[in-house]
């Protein structure tokens, strides 16, 4: 029987998709990407069971990045922008979702760090974006999501380049939110997660909304889409003020 290429597994409210491919550093074929959207649309669905996402891959790696392979065996996934709207489901998930990224963080697989909200890394990490080496063009959200992280300047140094970052590089310029030891990047993006399942779940999905779509509009636009937008007091409001006020 094949194994899956994307495991998943819950616990705590955390929800943890592994890129099942060590074999191959987990290129991201077609085939990965089918089963991936899967469990992004059950986790979408499981609002009351899952708090958190971490994305993680199995291996040496999280990924080495589009799978030429599959490209030059002709393998296509099932339409044509099938890959990037899988990033951007990733994006629209109500939950948070963390990258936990060790090893060769390259092109695609950078495309789709920058889709999760965000991304512990190990020092063993490498991002570099090679579009330029095989001569491709991003279709899957670099030339927007990349500038919008670490600004316009830095990305384009990288995208032009295509200049490989270490881990710590790439926590100074802000494309990480921390980089810590290999040995502990397990437990420090566990932390995280335990962190943010803590916080109450609706607060977590209006946070997430209210932060993404205020990216696409002025400040006075954003500050209106807030007002208009935001959801008020969560189901949780009474009980968590009751449990504060019975610890003081």
């Amino acid at each position: 029987m094949t194994a899956p290429l994307v495991l998943r597994e819950d616990g705590g409210g955390v929800a943890t998709l592994t890129l099942n491919r060590p074999e191959a550093l987990n290129a991201l074929s077609p085939a990965l990407f089918m089963e991936l959207r899967q469990h992004l649309e059950a986790i979408a669905g499981a609002v009351d069971t899952v708090g958190c996402v971490v994305l993680r891959g199995a291996g040496r790696s999280f990924s080495a990045g589009n799978d030429i392979k599959a490209i030059q065996a002709g393998e296509r996934a099932p339409s044509a922008h099938f890959q990037a709207e899988t990033l951007d489901a990733i994006e629209a998930l109500p939950q948070p979702v963390i990258a936990q990224v060790h090893g060769h963080c390259y092109t695609g697989a950078l495309e789709l760090m920058l889709a999760c909200d965000l991304c512990v890394c190990g020092e063993s990490a490498r991002f570099a974006d090679t579009h330029g080496r095989w001569s491709m063009t991003p279709t899957w959200g670099m030339s927007q999501r990349l500038p919008r992280r670490i600004g316009p300047l830095k990305a384009k140094e990288l995208m032009l380049t295509g200049r490989t970052i270490p881990g710590p590089e790439a926590l100074a310029i802000g494309l990480v939110n921390a980089c810590v030891p290999d040995e502990r990047l397990v437990e420090t993006t566990g932390e995280l997660a335990a962190a943010i399942v803590a916080s109450s779940w609706h607060t977590l999905r209006a946070d997430k909304r209210l932060v993404n779509e205020g990216q696409r509009y002025t400040l006075a636009e954003g500050l209106a889409y807030e007002r208009r937008t935001s959801p008020g007091a969560g189901p949780d409001m009474a009980e968590r003020l009751q449990a504060f006020g019975a610890r003081t």
